[in-house]
């Protein structure tokens, strides 16, 4: 006899209560279990009506991403979701054609989905530049200029900001800026670590109390652990105040590799004007410019970097990259309500100029900080590139 699939009772076939999903009949003891099982069909079509509209996204997606590089945990959402799926082999396969409706990809646990899971909690978004002639900072200087904004406001008294060392060209020396000096010489990306939280405790013991701080997720989580975890130095320390102003971060390099790398493509540091990262290459200015694959910079990527799944700062006020604007502009994540309110406050007294940022360029960070994300479910594959397996 077959067995009701709700309350498990056994049901005679010949019952008034039935219902077919998957091509498959089942078979009920009442109205009330045949109403709860319908249920679930009613939400994958509810789901499938309100993707329909989206992006397609077929089960090939969800194969690479997931089940070929052996992420997939056997859960089975994928299978419950989709009458063409079954599970052969191990792993989820098609029986029958895909339509690439997307309910599957969008049920899987391993699957990064949402806008707030890839970049954080954001309250609005904006693309900017400068308006400070002087500012000659990467991505429209924006960084820079909010550093000046908030000092000459009176609004931070400090801020712990990275400099490039003038005896070790490249090499990054995080210092405490108290003048507009010192923060125009921060202006520009240095693609190596830079040990920012010896200076920001500095600057609190010398009285310091409203603070700026510049850095990528990596530092940006840092203070903010200081400040919540409850063994946190800064956790019970009421009386400085630290504006996070994080940066977009793909990738770091080890100093010493990347100057090897640069010489041996006759690029000496001291030369070097700029380094950027766009759109998956190298650049760098010195007399001439030069751009490299990014993958030619691998061996010497920090080990760190191949962990962390954090493009975009997440927990700063602001976030700033150049991802989604144009040339010469910053993308900007406005996301606690200070933050919002000081990025605001500098574009009305004419530090920054501020234009919202189209869903089109939105969509370019979304990307980027997907890419970032699902990096860790590559490392085995990375691993053994790197040992020429």
């Amino acid at each position: 006899m077959p067995v009701d699939p709700i309350c498990k009772m056994q049901v005679d076939e010949k019952t008034p209560f039935k219902s077919i999903y998957k091509n498959k009949e089942y078979y009920f003891c009442s109205e009330n279990c045949k109403k709860k099982f319908d249920e679930l069909d009613k939400s994958v079509i509810r789901v499938r009506r309100s993707l329909k509209d989206k992006e397609k996204i077929s089960f090939g997606k969800l194969k690479r991403e997931i089940i070929d590089p052996g992420i997939c945990t056997l859960c089975g959402a994928c299978v419950a979701s989709c009458e063409v799926l079954t599970v052969a082999g191990g792993k989820p396969v098609l029986k029958g054609p895909c339509t690439a409706c997307g309910v599957c990809y969008n049920q899987c646990p391993r699957t990064i989905t949402t806008e707030s899971s890839l970049i954080g909690n954001v309250r609005d978004v904006f693309t900017a530049k400068t308006m400070l002639p002087e500012v000659k900072g990467q991505d429209g200087g924006v960084v820079t200029s909010m550093l000046l904004y908030a000092l000459e406001e009176g609004l931070i008294d400090s801020a712990v900001v990275t400099v490039k060392s003038e005896e070790e060209p490249w090499w990054p020396m995080p210092i405490i800026a108290q003048s507009r000096e010192d923060i125009l010489r921060s202006a520009g990306s240095i693609y190596v670590h830079s040990m920012t939280m010896e200076t920001l405790m500095s600057a609190i013991k010398k009285g310091s109390r409203s603070i700026g701080f510049v850095g990528p997720s990596c530092n940006i989580d840092a203070v903010n652990k200081m400040q919540n975890s409850p063994y946190g130095l800064l956790h019970m320390f009421m009386r400085a105040n630290i504006l996070k102003l994080g940066l977009f971060c793909m990738d770091t390099f080890d100093y010493k590799g990347l100057k090897q790398f640069l010489e041996e493509k006759g690029i000496p540091l001291p030369t070097i004007r700029e380094m950027k990262i766009r759109k998956g290459k190298f650049q760098v200015k010195a007399d001439v410019e030069h751009i490299f694959p990014l993958s030619d910079l691998d061996v010497h990527r920090n080990g760190s970097c191949t962990v962390c799944t954090d493009l975009t700062a997440e927990k700063s006020d602001l976030s700033f990259g150049g991802v989604g604007s144009k040339e010469g502009y910053s993308t900007v994540l406005a996301r606690t309500g200070l933050g919002l309110e000081l990025f605001q406050d500098a574009a009305d007294r004419g530090y920054i100029k501020i234009e919202p940022l189209e869903r089109h360029d939105l969509e370019k960070v979304l990307h980027q900080a997907k890419a970032k994300k699902v990096q860790m479910y590559m490392i085995k594959k990375r691993i053994e590139k790197g040992k020429g397996l």
